[in-house]
């Protein structure tokens, strides 16, 4: 058995006594650590979406504030909605998995129709209802970890067999990663691949299953990103982004000039240059570059310890799961979160190919704002069980 689930493996038969949903007073224990620290992110981005989009804004609506604005009001849904999901016992996803997989399916499916998804720079990633935009395979992130969590807790006894425990779970992700694919989405799909393959690990899957499916990696990329013109520009940049200066270099060498230009306090805020229409969309995958040149390295490591704490906050609450079902929703919505925010700073900084994925709670994007203050509701409500049950 996995040396994380074999403790928790009791946990998986029938308890005696109350049910750990229904028991009253058992949601009263509230995280106000976690709850401070995403409230400090959230914050810090909308500081951060005005300070990198103001200019951008006027220029394209002519209203400075037309970003900072919609931000804002997303983090006021979002916080809504953790305030919701942190009383909606955990347990009950497990109920309406199917349904919920049902309709994320649709929706992938639905966005790909002319007419029904918005197509913007040739991808169809977005249904638009007025002024608001909705991007459907974000949630899809969520969906296949809450689907793998009931998944894998189901499958305990035949976690390490290759048609069950593995190929089984890799062929629904893969059905879903399809439709992302179509968008076409090659960042978002890498993201599911990668939260997918660490999550089969915590549950118990064979490493050499794992191993052996990275190779079906390489023909892959080479189809998917080096057969792509746009995608193999991305990774040649990567290497050697000088080799074109003017193209597809261009926003990483002034992503380099932003965090070394930043030194160890930065610029002051507001102050940045590299926002001025040299880093593409400045509010949302390089909106690190604007802190590391605006508050500097103290910033950067500032924003980066916050992650890092974020990251143990999680994982505590994870490990100490009253199920195996809660242990691995706590560990995928952690990894989905934290994974995200260390590749957008890894991207910024060169150390890995331009992704076009965003820096949780900061960038700018109401979905994603949504969707990573649900999974914070989510977190705390199986924290809050545990405590209770310690108490």
């Amino acid at each position: 058995m996995h040396p994380l689930t074999e403790p928790l493996a009791i946990s998986e038969q029938p308890a005696v006594g109350p049910d750990p949903a229904r028991e009253p007073g058992r949601e009263r224990a509230f995280d106000f650590i976690g709850l401070g620290l995403t409230l400090v992110l959230v914050l810090i981005g909308i500081v951060m979406v005005y300070s990198a989009s103001s200019r951008l804004a006027a220029e394209r609506y002519h209203n400075s504030f037309y970003f900072v604005q919609k931000q804002a009001a997303f983090a006021v849904i979002g916080f809504l909605a953790l305030a919701v999901f942190r009383y909606i016992p955990y347990q009950l996803y497990r109920r309406w998995i199917y349904w919920i997989m049902g309709v994320s399916a649709l929706s992938l499916i639905l966005v790909l129709i002319p007419g029904l998804g918005t197509r913007v720079g040739g991808a169809s990633r977005w249904f638009r209802f007025g002024g608001i935009s909705f991007q459907p395979a974000e949630f899809s992130k969520l969906v296949l970890i809450l689907f793998l969590a009931y998944s894998m807790t189901k499958k305990q006894a035949v976690i390490k067999s290759l048609a069950k425990g593995f190929l089984f779970h890799v062929g629904v992700v893969l059905f879903f990663v399809g439709l992302v694919l179509a968008e076409p989405d090659l960042g978002m799909a890498i993201s599911i691949i990668m939260i997918t393959g660490l999550l089969l690990f915590v549950g118990g899957v064979r490493l050499k299953h794992l191993s052996l499916s990275l190779l079906a990696v390489f023909p892959l990329a080479y189809f998917l990103v080096w057969q792509v013109p746009y995608r193999r520009a991305r990774v040649l940049s990567y290497l050697n982004p000088w080799g074109d200066p003017l193209g597809s270099g261009f926003h990483l060498i002034h992503s380099f000039y932003a965090f070394g230009s930043g030194g160890l306090t930065g610029l002051g805020l507001g102050e940045s240059h590299q926002k001025l229409f040299y880093l593409p969309e400045p509010h949302t995958d390089f909106i690190f570059s604007i802190i590391a040149e605006e508050l500097g390295f103290l910033g950067v490591l500032v924003v980066a310890l916050l992650f890092l704490f974020f990251m143990v906050r999680s994982l505590q609450a994870a490990l100490k799961g009253q199920d195996l079902f809660g242990l691995y929703l706590a560990a995928g919505i952690t990894i989905m979160i934290t994974l995200q925010a260390f590749i957008n700073m890894l991207v910024v900084m060169g150390l890995l190919p331009t992704k076009g994925l965003t820096l949780p709670f900061i960038s700018y994007g109401g979905t994603s704002l949504l969707l990573n203050l649900i999974c914070v509701g989510i977190l705390m409500n199986i924290s809050a069980q545990h405590k209770k049950g310690e108490a």
